[in-house]
């Protein structure tokens, strides 16, 4: 594995993921040509999905006639995990004209440096939420009530068992591919053996 704090290894294009909190570092020579670090200049704007204030700007700076983008740690401590939309703005700096490039997505990884991260999936969390309700569904079988005049209604137990086979399909969707990227086979592999 190569050095990645040192900018001469840093991969080429966006990541999809990171940590909250890492150095992050990365080069995008595939524009250079067509855009010269001499007279544009070259940045990623990310917002969070469901918008908000949640906003990342990544300006790049120029080496080896190419757009390195660098992060600090400290920088990429403040990010709120989740997944961002990001866009890759190019700059004429003669003239402040702006054109977008480049669009897609990462998602910033949960910290378990800090205290009181949980570093379950939305899946995962729901998956846990669900199951606890089926658990607790004997000892309150009631399908609506009426409070101060005001209806709830609850989810029934069918709609409760296919929000549970659903998010126990994504759980294991995400825990295979966690797998597979990491070389290793995943849990939908048959071994046969000879």
């Amino acid at each position: 594995m190569s050095n990645l704090f040192d900018a001469a290894n840093a991969p080429e294009g966006a990541p999809v993921q990171f940590v909250a909190g890492d150095f992050l570092q990365w080069k995008r020579s595939d524009i250079a040509n067509s855009y010269p670090t001499a007279t544009f200049s070259c940045e990623y704007v990310a917002r969070i999905t469901a918008g908000g204030a949640d906003e990342i700007k990544i300006a790049a700076t120029e080496t080896n006639s190419n757009y390195l983008f660098t992060v600090s740690s400290s920088t990429s401590a403040n990010y709120k995990e989740g997944f961002y939309h990001w866009q890759l703005e190019i700059t004429d700096t003669s003239s402040g004209n702006r054109i977008v490039i480049d669009r897609g997505e990462w998602q910033v990884l949960p910290d378990l440096d800090v205290n009181a991260t949980d570093p379950r999936t939305h899946a995962e969390i729901m998956l846990t939420k669900i199951e606890s309700l089926l658990s607790g569904r004997a000892d309150s079988d009631v399908g609506s009530y009426s409070i101060a005049g005001r209806s709830l209604n609850k989810m029934t137990f069918d709609e409760l068992i296919a929000a549970r086979d659903r998010y126990k399909g994504e759980v294991v969707r995400d825990r295979n591919a966690m797998l597979v990227k990491r070389g290793k086979a995943s849990q939908n592999t048959i071994k046969v053996r000879f």
